[in-house]
């Protein structure tokens, strides 16, 4: 079977952080942050697999620092490995300030996308091949996110499962 590199599902996308994006502090509204995770996390799996994806989990999202209203953000993402017909992405969120040049890491997230057909059913995707240290790392470590993820799922559907029976 053939593979692809980290390299080839690598999304790359800069903004300025304006008004429209900002709470009554001037800083990002967290759940945009997370729409923009989404959006590029989506955009990666789509370039790795080259096919229709959707959204199976965002494992998290940690925010580390405040966006601020006139910074820049540059969010990068790319597939860091895959499972059958899943991929796991890697988003990473960096602030700018224009005028200093500081730059902060902002937000990161796991989130795990799965490849669908024509027919809306799951495909197949390539394995991936981690080429610098970090994609090495966060390759090595995929699996036993892999195996925290099914654990969560499984209460997750138990808890739905509870509240369904008693609340319908």
């Amino acid at each position: 079977m053939e593979s692809k590199t980290v390299a080839q599902s690598r999304t790359i996308k800069a903004m300025l952080v304006l008004p429209p994006d900002s709470n009554v502090l001037g800083t990002m509204f967290g759940g945009m942050v997370m729409n923009y995770i989404d959006d590029i996390a989506s955009i990666a799996a789509y370039r790795h697999a080259r096919q229709q994806v959707v959204t199976a989990s965002t494992d998290s999202v940690d925010f580390l620092h405040a966006i601020n209203v006139g910074e820049m953000i540059c969010m990068e993402a790319f597939v860091t490995w895959t499972h059958n017909t899943s991929m796991e992405v890697y988003v990473n969120i960096i602030s700018e300030n224009l005028k200093t040049a500081e730059r902060k890491v902002c937000a990161s997230s796991f989130l795990t996308f799965v490849a669908i057909g024509e027919d809306g059913k799951t495909i197949p995707v390539l394995p991936v091949i981690p080429e610098t240290d970090f994609e090495k790392e966060l390759h090595q470590s995929a699996p036993e996110r892999y195996q925290r993820r099914l654990e969560r799922r499984k209460h997750s559907k138990m808890l739905a499962k509870k509240f369904t029976s008693k609340r319908l």
